[in-house]
């Protein structure tokens, strides 16, 4: 059995990445994830960063955020594996099966819009979640709140809509 942390000591040490992060030891800037898409997009089609400006602008950025989510994915898959003993692969995950349906299509076609949609509403709120509940939260930023908020709300219809019908028999 893994032994859990309390909440107290989790936001200890979230405040002490934090302010690693922010310093000039770490990154110098704040968290966040989404800006290494248009990084990586960058790199895989080789766009020239003197057509698209943006490029240039995350090109510090991008670079140690790539590290940070396969570092992420490692930690996830080998925690999953050997910590917790939970890992396992389905195209259709159980809640999926419980409240929708047991199609592949389905769950992957939906997975593709709900990711699309994510990521540009990331790219119109100026940042990812990440970047706005772990950095822009903690610097009481407005539109960090405002981001909160809007999340809240989404997540809120989203399960009444998800949730709606009773969970069949799986």
């Amino acid at each position: 059995m893994i032994r859990r942390i309390p909440w107290w000591l989790g936001g200890i040490l979230m405040a002490l990445l934090l302010l690693f992060t922010f310093s000039v030891f770490g990154a110098d800037r704040p968290i966040g994830a989404s800006t290494y898409v248009p990084y990586f997009a960058g790199i895989l089609f080789d766009l020239d960063p003197q057509k698209y400006p943006y490029l240039q602008e995350i090109h510090n950025a991008g670079s140690w955020e790539g590290v940070m989510l396969l570092g992420a994915l490692t930690g996830a898959f080998l925690t999953a594996v050997f910590l917790t003993k939970t890992f396992r692969f389905s195209l259709v995950p159980t809640a999926w099966k419980k409240y929708k349906n047991n199609s592949v299509a389905s769950r992957l076609v939906w997975s593709f819009v709900s990711g699309f949609v994510m990521i540009i509403g990331a790219r119109m709120a100026g940042g990812c979640t990440s970047g706005h509940f772990l950095s822009g939260m903690t610097q009481l930023a407005v539109s960090s709140m405002i981001f909160g908020a809007v999340v809240l709300v989404t997540l809120l219809v989203t399960g009444h809509f998800f949730y709606k019908k009773e969970a069949q028999d799986v």
